[in-house]
């Protein structure tokens, strides 16, 4: 017997979705939803789907729809994953889980109320050289990981449209690139507690409409007028047990060139995600690099989603806790939301 799927939102990021599904044998994709009508025809078309919605509340009162994807404006993240869950579906909702500390707690109530499962779309957790990291993270070899830093950089790297309306969004580069570097740093250094955090935000650029010459990714509803979130940030979070991470990311900024570095250092030795794997050791008195045999050297975006759809898929079926569960869907929400407080007041914000 197939997961029934329904797949709420047709924007860029539900292809992954979409294809995973396709590709799992114990899935099928049932129900596509999107307030534009001609495209959730031509997505169900492409992808075999049997109903379609304009509606996100008709797709949730088909009795046949096991589970959903939520692929969506931030803003309703919270909205339809409640709804789902009362609805008695499964949830695989898109990062960030949502907009607000209060929006993640109601949504984790809400898990709690269904008995169903939730799983958050912290998709880099589920990429293949991550996970190889984390087992060797888990076997010890690298001791107690107490520093991490991950920059993600975009010179010019704005989509604008719903990605540079807060009201929708819920901020820029923080909330949109930075959770997944922060999202994977705290997963792998093994979730510590939250002890403060320290940031800035500068808002000088913009959507860059100005600059000619180069192509670029835009939203569907790109609007070079609208633009009220920031063009970069960074921040300091330091961890109960010591630990800390230091993480920039930017839309726009006069860098020389888009840059992805993550790397974590521990005890006994340490290692770099972004741009490729590279891992350090002591041994016989000697300070090694390694660099492991992989299918590839760097971030492989569809292999991770598709282990993602595979993990929810089997979660489902099995009855298992998700890798990315809503609990830490809200811890993540609370270091988003202290480095926005933060840059907004000057000051460093404390955690009980």
């Amino acid at each position: 017997m197939s997961i029934k799927i329904g797949v709420i939102g047709t924007g860029s990021i539900s292809e992954f979705h979409l294809q995973g599904y396709a590709t799992n044998k114990e899935s099928e994709v049932y129900a596509i939803c999107d307030l534009n009508e001609k495209r959730a025809q031509a997505v169900a078309d492409k992808f075999g789907a049997s109903k379609v919605y304009t509606q996100y509340a008709d797709l949730l009162a088909d009795p046949d729809i096991d589970a959903v994807s939520i692929c969506t404006w931030n803003n309703t993240h919270a909205e339809i994953s409640i709804a789902a869950l009362e609805a008695g579906k499964h949830v695989l909702v898109e990062k960030p889980l949502c907009r607000t500390v209060e929006e993640a707690y109601a949504v984790q109530e809400a898990v709690r109320k269904s008995g169903k499962t939730l799983m958050v779309g912290y998709v880099r957790r589920y990429d293949p050289n991550a996970m190889m990291l984390n087992s060797f993270v888990e076997n010890g070899e690298f001791g107690d990981l107490y520093f991490a830093k991950a920059s993600y950089i975009r010179r010019m790297g704005n989509p604008g449209g719903w990605f540079s309306d807060k009201s929708r969004s819920g901020g820029g580069p923080v909330i949109d690139i930075g959770v997944h570097v922060i999202d994977l740093c705290w997963y792998l250094m093994g979730r510590p507690k939250v002890k403060s955090v320290s940031a800035n935000e500068y808002k000088h650029l913009g959507n860059r409409a100005n600059v000619k010459h180069l192509t670029r990714y835009m939203a569907a509803d790109y609007n070079a007028e609208q633009n009220d979130v920031e063009d970069m940030a960074n921040a300091l979070i330091r961890f109960e047990n010591g630990a800390s991470l230091l993480v920039d990311v930017s839309f726009s900024l006069h860098s020389v060139k888009d840059e992805g570095v993550i790397k974590l250092f521990g005890t006994k030795g340490g290692f770099e995600i972004d741009p490729e794997v590279v891992m350090v050791t002591e041994k016989n008195n000697t300070i090694l690099n390694t660099s492991p045999q992989t299918d590839s050297k760097g971030l492989q975006i569809g292999r991770a989603f598709q282990s993602e759809i595979d993990h929810f898929v089997d979660c489902i079926v099995n009855g298992t806790q998700p890798i990315s569960p809503v609990e830490d869907g809200v811890e993540v929400m609370k270091i988003l939301c202290a480095i926005y407080e933060s840059a907004a007041k000057g000051a460093e914000v404390t955690f009980p």
